[in-house]
């Protein structure tokens, strides 16, 4: 279904972003993993995707970074060719009271989150153009839907993201790129743990958290539905209804 196309997945090493690779590369694209630090959780998910008979590599690199995340797009180039499908998943959590929150806090959020988005689109948009196709996938949250107390850097980022896959989906849509947003709810991950008694489950109306797999179906479902452009997809259980 993606044969013949190359996948770059920020926050690619555990958790959604290697569940997202795992999906794109078992749909026959080729998949440049990009990670931030754990170059041993990178490599394992890099063999699994090997495994499905397509291309992978991993790409340490700080999406804050302009200029790293150029020199990482430029180095997947040199690697594949080209760009066909990014899927901006790399984000962090610093999360504390609004009133006791450290400048700092906000920032390293804000600058992972959204600027690193801002970034990688940046620069890959240039391969997008030179291909006339292009599919850019963004991971909110149902956090920067609703909010979420305690998270007032996190829930920025991930409202911003919101509107940046908006403005992106219309300023590159004549040229038949497209760009969406999933918003995962309550998904078990090593960011969030098990939690299984979590006063929040009461409030999914299906019962139960999220698994990577389930936001990785609708990361795959974005980068095949061609008509679909500046879109929110919600994947919570319910969650945000």
């Amino acid at each position: 279904m993606l044969n013949g196309k190359t996948a770059v997945v920020t926050g690619g090493s555990r958790g959604i972003g290697a569940a997202i690779a795992l999906e794109m590369a078992r749909l026959g694209a080729n998949v440049a993993l990009v990670y931030a630090g754990n170059q041993t959780a990178a490599e394992a998910v890099r063999g699994q995707c090997a495994a499905y008979g397509v291309q992978a590599r991993t790409y340490r690199c700080d999406v804050s970074s302009f200029q790293q995340t150029k020199d990482t797009v430029a180095a997947i180039k040199a690697d594949f060719g080209s760009v066909h499908i990014l899927v901006n998943n790399a984000g962090i959590t610093r999360d504390g009271l609004l009133a006791m929150m450290k400048e700092e806090a906000y920032d390293a959020v804000l600058d992972t989150n959204l600027k690193g988005a801002f970034n990688m689109i940046r620069h890959c948009t240039g391969l997008f153009l030179r291909a006339k196709e292009g599919c850019i996938i963004n991971i909110s949250s149902v956090s920067g839907l609703v909010g979420n107390p305690g998270q007032c850097n996190y829930a920025a980022s991930k409202a911003g993201l919101i509107g940046l896959t908006k403005s992106v989906a219309k300023e590159l849509a004549p040229k038949g790129i497209r760009c969406n947003a999933i918003a995962p709810g309550f998904i078990q991950t090593d960011m969030t743990g098990s939690q299984a008694d979590n006063p929040l489950l009461a409030q999914i109306p299906l019962g139960a958290m999220g698994r990577p797999e389930d936001v990785a179906q609708a990361a795959a479902y974005l980068a095949c539905a061609g008509y679909v452009t500046g879109e929110v997809l919600r994947v919570d259980g319910g969650l945000a209804m």
